[in-house]
C-alpha cells in the first residue's frame, strides 16, 4: 500500500503472498519489522501480477506501535473479505465501531505515517498518537463509485496499550480504508452494472437502452457475488435520475446466500428474497438481462441467468436472448466509417477491413455543391449533419439518393470559424446535438430528429467554452471537451429531460459535468469508444500529446493503450470495439486494429467520424 514511496529506509512487508503459477503455490512469510521510528514505504504488488493473493497476518503479541501501524495499514491491502485481520489490530470497541466498507481512499504513493511526539515525562503513559497522510488521488463511496480526488490526506490514528497484556491497539482510527494507488489496481478492478433507459424515437417508438454504471469492486474477492450485490442496490448517485432497474424495491440475495458460482455449463442461478417472488415474465426476463449484462463485462463466459424466489423459478435467460432486452453501444452493428474528403464532400467505407476505397455517400451531402469541414451520421445510417467549411451553417440530409439539401437547420454569427459551430453529433432517439461557440452567445443546443426550432440545452455549472460534443449511445451520457483560458479538460454529464403539462418542448439539462481526464491539462479530440470508456487525444502539463482510453468516471481502464500517434487532430471511434480506431493526423486519415500499428487509409481526407 505505501508502494511507492521514494526516501527513507525501505522495510520489509507484514503480508503473506501467495503466487499461483502452473500448478504450484510459494508462500513467502513475514520480513522483520522496525521496532520503533517512523514507517516508510512498503513494496506493493504490481498491476500485472494477476495471480498474486496477498494475504494479512494477525498482530504479533509483542507488536510495538510502529510494528502494529504499519502491519494495519498492510491489512487493508489483504484479499481478506471482511477485514477481519484488519480487526484483530484494533480493540474490540473500534473494531464494532470501523466500518471499512463506507469506502476507499486512494494516495499517490501510500500513506505515510509518523508518530506524533509524546509530552515530557508520559513516554510510557500506553498512549501514543500517528498521522496518516499522502497525496489524494481518488476516492472510492460506499456505492462503489469512483471519483478522482486532489488535495492532502490526513487522518490520525490513536493507540492505547492494554494495562494487563501490555499489547497496544489502535482505538481510534478514520472510516473506511486507504492504500496507495499501486495496492488500489492491484485490488480493486472496474466492472460495468447495467440499467435502463427509455427512448422515444421518431413516430412515438420507445426504445430501452442498456446504460452502464462503472464501479470497483475487490478483484479476489468473490467479485460476481459483489457485482450481484451492487446491481441489487441500484445505480449510483450520479446516474440514478435518468435510469431505472427492473428489480423490485427491496429485492436482494436470500438469507444465507454468501457466493454465487456458475454451474459447468456455465448458468448461474441467483436466489432472490420474497420481495422479487410476483414479479412476471416480462419483468423477470428484463432483471435477468441486466444481471447478463453486468456478469458478462466481469466474466463473458457466463452463458446464463436463473432467477429464483422462494423455492420457485422465476424465469432463466440466455446470453444471445438477452441482447433482444435493450440496445447496447458496445453490440450494435457499425457498416460504415465516415469522413470529408478533399473535395469537401462526404464519403463513406466498410467499417472493417475489406473496401478501402471510399465512396461518396449518397444524397446531397455527397455532391459537393455544399462544402463540408465536420460530419455527423444517424446510428441507423439513414441520416447525415454537416457543418460548412466556414463554421456557419449546419445542414441535415437523407442518405438517399436524389435527396435534397434545403435550408440549412442553425446557422452561426461568429467573427470567425473557431468562434462558430462545433461538429455535431446524433443521439439514441435521433436528436442532434451541436455547440455554437459564439463568445456572444455560446451554447448547447439540440434539433430534435435533426429538425425545427434549435432547442437550448441547459448547462448549469459549466465553466468555459465547449469544443465538442458526443453523445454516447445510451442517450443520458454526453461527453463535452471544454476550454477555459489555455487549457480544455474532458467533461461528462448526464443528460435530463422534462416537459411540463403545457409545455410544447422538453426542458433539457447536461448535469453534474464531472471530469474525466484530470491528468491532462490540454484534451483535443474524443469519442466514445465503449459502454463507458472513452478514447481522448491530450497533452500532460510540459508532456507530448497522448492517445489514451478513459473511463467515464476519470479513471483509466486495465489493458493496452493505443499506439502513440504524431500530429492527432480528430479521433473516432466506435463503442463496439471490434471496429479499428481512426484519426485524423498530420498523415491524413489513420487506422488502428487491435495489436497492431497506426496504418495509412487515405492522405487526402479529414473529420472522420462513425455513426453517432
Amino acid at each position: 500500500m505505501a508502494a511507492d514511496r521514494e526516501g527513507g529506509t525501505r522495510h520489509g512487508p507484514v503480508r503473506a503472498v501467495a503466487y499461483v503459477a502452473c500448478g504450484a503455490v510459494l508462500l513467502v512469510g513475514c520480513a522483520s519489522m522496525p521496532d520503533s521510528g517512523d514507517l516508510s514505504g512498503v513494496d506493493s504488488t504490481a498491476r500485472q501480477d494477476t495471480q498474486v493473493r496477498v494475504f494479512a497476518v494477525p498482530p504479533s503479541e509483542d507488536a510495538t506501535p510502529t510494528q502494529l501501524v504499519q502491519g494495519f495499514l498492510e491489512a487493508l491491502t489483504s484479499d481478506d473479505p471482511n477485514y477481519e485481520i484488519a480487526s484483530q489490530y484494533l480493540t474490540t470497541q473500534a473494531a464494532k465501531d470501523w466500518r471499512p466498507k463506507t469506502g476507499t481512499t486512494v494516495l499517490a504513493d501510500g500513506p505515510d505515517a509518523f508518530e506524533l511526539p509524546r509530552s515530557r515525562g508520559r513516554e510510557d503513559d500506553g498512549e501514543t498518537s500517528f498521522t496518516l497522510s499522502g497525496a489524494k488521488v481518488a476516492t472510492v463511496d460506499e456505492q462503489q463509485s469512483y471519483a478522482s480526488a486532489d488535495g492532502v490526506y490526513e487522518e490520525l490514528l490513536h493507540l492505547a496499550q492494554d494495562p494487563k497484556t501490555k499489547q497496544w491497539r489502535i482505538d481510534e482510527l478514520p472510516e473506511g480504508v486507504v492504500m496507495g494507488q499501486g495496492d488500489f489496481e492491484r485490488n480493486y478492478t472496474s466492472v460495468n452494472k447495467y440499467y435502463f433507459a427509455s427512448n422515444t424515437l421518431a413516430g412515438g417508438t420507445r426504445q430501452t437502452a442498456a446504460v452502464a454504471d462503472p464501479v470497483y469492486v475487490r478483484e479476489r474477492v468473490d467479485p460476481m457475488t459483489q457485482m450481484v450485490r451492487s446491481l441489487l442496490n441500484g445505480p449510483t448517485s450520479w446516474l440514478s435520475p435518468v435510469v431505472r432497474t427492473s428489480f423490485p424495491t427491496g429485492t436482494a440475495l436470500r438469507k444465507g446466500v454468501t457466493t454465487l458460482t456458475p454451474d459447468e455449463q456455465n448458468k448461474l442461478t441467483v436466489p432472490l428474497n420474497d420481495k422479487a417472488a410476483r414479479v412476471g415474465l416480462s419483468k423477470c426476463t428484463e432483471m435477468a438481462a441486466q444481471l447478463l449484462f453486468t456478469l458478462r463485462s466481469l466474466s463473458p463466459s457466463v452463458e446464463e441467468v436463473e432467477l429464483e424466489s422462494g423455492d420457485r423459478t422465476l424465469c432463466s435467460l440466455s446470453a444471445d436472448r438477452a441482447e433482444a432486452t435493450a440496445s447496447r453501444g458496445s453490440t450494435e452493428h457499425v457498416d460504415h466509417l465516415y469522413f470529408v474528403d478533399h473535395e469537401h464532400r462526404l464519403v463513406r467505407m466498410a467499417a472493417e477491413d475489406g473496401v478501402s476505397t471510399p465512396e461518396v455517400v449518397p444524397g446531397a451531402l455527397g455532391e459537393g455543391q455544399t462544402q463540408l469541414r465536420a460530419v455527423a451520421v444517424s446510428r441507423d445510417e439513414e441520416m447525415a449533419a454537416g457543418v460548412t467549411q466556414d463554421g456557419k451553417q449546419l445542414y441535415v440530409g437523407s442518405l438517399v439518393s436524389g435527396g435534397s439539401l434545403g435550408e440549412p437547420v442553425l446557422r452561426s454569427t461568429g467573427r470567425t470559424a473557431e468562434d462558430r459551430l462545433t461538429a455535431p453529433s446524433w443521439d439514441a432517439r435521433h436528436d442532434l446535438w451541436v455547440a455554437d461557440r459564439n463568445p456572444d452567445a455560446a451554447r448547447l443546443l439540440l434539433l430534435e430528429n435533426g429538425a425545427g426550432e434549435p432547442l437550448e440545452v441547459r448547462t448549469p455549472g459549466l465553466d468555459g467554452r465547449i469544443e465538442s460534443v458526443r453523445v454516447a449511445a445510451d442517450g443520458v451520457r454526453i461527453a463535452l471537451v471544454v476550454s477555459r483560458g489555455e487549457t480544455s479538460s474532458l467533461l461528462v454529464g448526464r443528460i435530463e429531460r422534462e416537459t411540463k403539462p403545457g409545455d410544447d418542448l422538453p426542458t433539457v439539462s447536461v448535469m453534474e459535468l464531472r471530469s474525466a481526464t484530470p491528468a491532462l491539462e490540454e484534451v483535443t479530440t474524443v469519442s466514445w469508444a465503449g459502454d463507458s470508456r472513452l478514447v481522448v487525444v491530450g497533452r500532460e502539463e510540459d508532456g507530448v500529446q497522448t492517445v489514451r482510453y478513459v473511463q467515464v468516471d476519470g479513471s483509466v481502464p486495465e489493458g493496452p493503450t493505443p499506439a502513440a500517434l504524431t500530429g492527432a487532430k480528430e479521433i473516432a471511434a466506435a463503442e463496439d470495439d471490434r471496429v479499428p480506431l481512426v484519426a485524423y493526423s498530420e498523415d491524413g486519415i489513420v487506422r488502428l486494429k487491435a495489436g497492431a500499428q497506426w496504418q495509412k487509409v487515405v492522405t487526402d481526407g479529414t473529420a472522420p467520424v462513425y455513426p453517432g
